[in-house]
């Protein structure tokens, strides 16, 4: 096993921690694919009650997926693109379909691959570090591991507007929205590892007992604005809406023309899809997005931008929502060359 995530029986629980502090836990393929034999390797084990997943240090759960690798190698190696992608969605999928309990400590930065790597979960437990985002829109990607299966399940239209515009949210927005099923002051945190290792209670009993209230959510009071301005199946119709709004809204509307025009329109798209789906139907959506997205601009302009030039000023292509046809977003829904995405 790799030592970038560590693997051990405590008790009667499962435990892994994500162990690459220095790059804020971010997931990488070797990763993924050490935690779902993990959990595969502990299905049916009558020994084991629940699985405890956490991030090494104090400023992250996980950061997200090791995007800035697939920038700088993915336009020519295509395996080592899609390989990624390929064993973190099964990855996402066996999280979502695990019989034992999977209980995530979210203490501290919790985005992008690090959302699929919880959000799928019976138990997601935020403290007051904890900083969610899905913040893909603004790389040139789109919401995945699952995420256009989770979060056109939460209240109202809080997935879509967090998935457009990339927003940041605190522990407190985090269980109002039900990214978070529980909240956990950071310094009770040891003892919720003792409990949970020792099995005498279940994660869910032990949960209840340490729940405490998380503070005043600032989403509360934004929740009617954004289940009014993005309920609209287009990025037009919503930029519409915001534009027509208070100044809020407008500031949501300057926020999503600062992203990918093509990562806006794919995102809603996989959302509204995602609405009905299963787990499984919106990973292979999904896996022919970002398969089709190697073979484009956007992405690979974005983490330059972004992560690795860092001078936060992508040049998107095309550049506008109105030169992205629907053609253009139909054609990423298909299947990809290599195949689609399976689960056996």
């Amino acid at each position: 096993m790799s030592d970038e995530v560590l693997i051990e029986r405590r008790g009667r629980a499962l435990w892994l921690v994500l162990n690459r502090p220095q790059a804020l836990n971010a997931l990488n393929r070797p990763m993924a694919i050490a935690i779902h034999r993990a959990l595969a390797g502990v299905a049916g084990d009558p020994d084991i009650s629940h699985v405890v997943i956490e991030g090494a240090g104090e400023r992250a759960f996980c950061a997200g997926g090791d995007v800035a690798l697939l920038a700088r190698e993915g336009r020519q190696d295509r395996a080592l693109y899609e390989g990624f992608f390929h064993d973190e969605y099964r990855m996402n999928q066996a999280i979502a379909r695990a019989e034992l309990p999977w209980v995530a400590l979210l203490d501290g930065v919790t985005m992008g691959g690090g959302v699929g790597l919880s959000i799928h979960g019976r138990f997601r437990v935020a403290t007051a570090r904890t900083l969610f985002a899905m913040p893909e829109t603004g790389i040139g990607l789109i919401p995945d591991v699952g995420g256009t299966h989770a979060l056109p399940r939460l209240g109202g239209e809080i997935g879509t507007w967090a998935a457009l515009t990339g927003a940041r949210l605190g522990p407190a927005d985090c269980v109002y929205a039900g990214i978070a099923t529980h909240f956990v002051p950071v310094e009770r945190l040891p003892v919720l590892r003792d409990l949970l290792a020792s099995g005498e209670e279940s994660a869910e009993e032990i949960l209840r007992a340490l729940d405490a209230p998380p503070g005043e959510a600032p989403l509360e009071a934004l929740r009617d604005g954004i289940d009014f301005h993005f309920a609209h199946d287009s990025v037009e119709a919503i930029l519409a809406s915001l534009d027509e709004g208070d100044d809020w809204a407008q500031a949501q509307a300057a926020t999503i023309r600062r992203m990918s025009p093509t990562s806006c329109k794919l995102t809603l798209a996989g959302l509204r899809a995602g609405r009905g789906a299963t787990i499984e139907q919106a990973l292979v959506n999904e896996y022919r997005m970002v398969c089709a997205i190697r073979g484009g601009h956007d992405f690979f302009e974005g983490v330059r931008a972004q992560l690795l030039d860092k001078d936060r000023n992508p040049k998107w292509s095309p550049a506008t929502l109105e030169a992205v046809t629907d053609a253009d977003v139909a054609r990423h829904f298909e299947a990809p060359e290599s195949g689609d995405l399976t689960f056996e």
